[in-house]
C-alpha cells in the first residue's frame, strides 16, 4: 500500500509538470529573455528567489525530470558563482538521494528477491569500496545523473554515505557549469560569445571529463601503492 501511494504521488507530479508545461522555461532562450526579470526578483527578493530555485531543483532531481543542466547554468546566471555553487550543489545532492531513496523503496526487495546472487556480489563490492566507486561515477561523468541513483538505490550503500560522497564528487563539475551559466549571463552581443573568459568557461565544461578521469586515475594509484 506504501508503494502505490509513494507511486500515486510521484505520478501526480510528474502529471502536474507536464500539464503547466514547466519545461517549456528550463531553457536558455527563456532564462536569456527573463534574465533582466529574474535578476531583479532576486534582488527583491533573495532569500525566496534562493529557496524557489532550490526547491524546484529538488523536485527535478528527485523525479528524474530533464533539465539538470540548464538549471545548473541558471544558478550562475542569476546568482553568480558563490551563492549559484552553494545553491547548486545542496539541491542537486539533495534530490539525488531522494531518487535513490524512491528507487531503494520501490525496486530494491523486489530485484533482490529475483536476482539474490547478482546483488549479493554488487553489496559485497559496495561493501569494500562503494564510496570510492560512487565518488568515481560522480566525478567523471559518464552515466546519466538518474541512471546512477536508481541503481545505487538497489545496493546496500548507507544513505549519508550516499549523499556526501555525491555532493563532494559532483562539486567540480558543479562548479564547471555554475560558472560557464555566470559568463553566459553576460552575454548581450554576438561579441561578447568570443570573450576570453566564456570561451575558458565552455574549454572548461570539454576538458573536465578527461581531467577527472586522470584525477581518479591517480587516486586509484595512490590506494594501491604499497605502504
Amino acid at each position: 500500500m506504501k508503494k502505490l501511494i509513494l507511486l500515486a504521488a510521484l505520478a501526480g507530479l510528474v502529471g502536474l509538470y507536464v500539464f503547466f508545461d514547466v519545461g517549456q522555461y528550463i531553457n536558455l532562450a527563456y532564462l536569456k529573455a527573463q534574465q533582466d526579470n529574474l535578476n531583479q526578483f532576486y534582488v527583491e527578493h533573495r532569500l525566496l528567489m534562493v529557496a524557489g530555485y532550490m526547491a524546484l531543483y529538488v523536485l527535478m532531481a528527485a523525479l528524474s525530470l530533464p533539465g539538470a543542466a540548464i538549471m545548473t547554468l541558471a544558478g550562475g546566471a542569476i546568482f553568480g558563482l558563490g551563492v549559484g555553487l552553494v545553491a547548486v550543489s545542496f539541491a542537486s545532492s539533495i534530490g539525488a538521494t531522494l531518487a535513490f531513496l524512491v528507487a531503494r523503496f520501490l525496486l530494491r526487495d523486489s530485484v533482490e528477491k529475483r536476482f539474490p546472487k547478482q546483488l549479493a556480489s554488487i553489496n559485497a563490492g559496495v561493501e569494500r569500496e562503494g564510496a570510492f566507486y560512487l565518488f568515481t561515477l560522480r566525478l567523471v561523468p559518464i552515466f546519466p545523473f538518474f541512471i546512477i541513483n536508481l541503481l545505487m538505490g538497489l545496493t546496500a550503500i548507507r544513505v549519508w554515505t550516499y549523499y556526501w560522497v555525491s555532493q563532494v564528487g559532483m562539486l567540480a563539475a558543479t562548479a564547471v557549469y555554475v560558472n560557464a551559466g555566470t559568463q553566459i549571463a553576460q552575454i548581450e552581443s554576438l561579441q561578447g560569445i568570443a570573450s576570453p573568459t566564456l570561451l575558458l568557461s565552455f574549454a572548461l565544461l570539454g576538458i573536465f571529463p578527461l581531467l577527472a578521469k586522470r584525477i581518479v586515475g591517480f587516486l586509484k594509484k595512490r590506494a594501491n601503492a604499497p605502504a
